[in-house]
Order: C-alpha cells, then sequence, then structure tokens
C-alpha cells in the first residue's frame, strides 16, 4: 500500500522537473533569439545609438581645431575625441555618454579648462 501512495507525489515530481526543463530551454531559446536580434540592431546601425557628446570647440581653422583636440586629449585621454566638419565649422566633440546626467557630470570636470565647452546631442558609439 505504501508503493501506491508513493506513485502519485512521484508522479508530480517527474512533471514538475520534466516542465522546469522544457522552462529554461524555452527560456535559453528567447535569449539567443534577443542576442541575435541586438547583433542584427548594431550591425544596421553601425554599433551607434542616440545620445549626448560635449563640443569643446568650433571654428572655421582646421589647425586650431587639430590644437584644441590634441591639448584635450593630453589632459583627458580616456574620453574619446571627435573631429568634423560641419560646413563651414570644424568641429571637436569628446565622449559617448548615453544620458545626459552622465555627459554633464563629465562636462562639470572638462569646464575647467574648456570654458565654453556644452552638451550636444549626437549618434554615439555602442560600449559592448
Amino acid at each position: 500500500m505504501k508503493c501506491m501512495s508513493l506513485k502519485p507525489v512521484f508522479f508530480a515530481v517527474f512533471t514538475s522537473l520534466l516542465t522546469l526543463g522544457f522552462s529554461q530551454n524555452a527560456t535559453q531559446l528567447k535569449v539567443n533569439q534577443l542576442i541575435e536580434k541586438k547583433a542584427e540592431y548594431h550591425r544596421l546601425t553601425n554599433g551607434e545609438t542616440d545620445g549626448y557628446r560635449i563640443k569643446i570647440h568650433f571654428g572655421i581653422e582646421k589647425e586650431v581645431a587639430n590644437n584644441i583636440r590634441s591639448k584635450f586629449s593630453a589632459k583627458f585621454s580616456d574620453l574619446s575625441t571627435y573631429q568634423e566638419y560641419q560646413q563651414p565649422n570644424w568641429v571637436v566633440l569628446v565622449g559617448d555618454f548615453k544620458t545626459k546626467l552622465e555627459a554633464f557630470e563629465v562636462l562639470k570636470k572638462i569646464q575647467v579648462e574648456f570654458t565654453n565647452a556644452f552638451i550636444v546631442k549626437e549618434k554615439v558609439k555602442l560600449k559592448m
């Protein structure tokens, strides 16, 4: 008689484990699909997303922009720098910030040396 009473308990435990195994496989499959979608998104957007940078210079002379970029890189080597030509000005931008708050924290440090720096909305490189 004891064997008869254990069968329903054994069956319940077995089906629970079986269901749990299928559930984990389904979850892993969903995670893999999301990873693939994210990788495809990065390929399509060249790894860029909406974010913020700090503009430290804009002017018509390329050499001045080069000098400012070099000066900045020497003092803040941990931040990326970008130099672009936005007709008729050469622009020096720094950083890749996802939020405006992140950019603002760095802006306060930068403004000691580069007093005219300000935050701009840009496409930024994603950190993977």
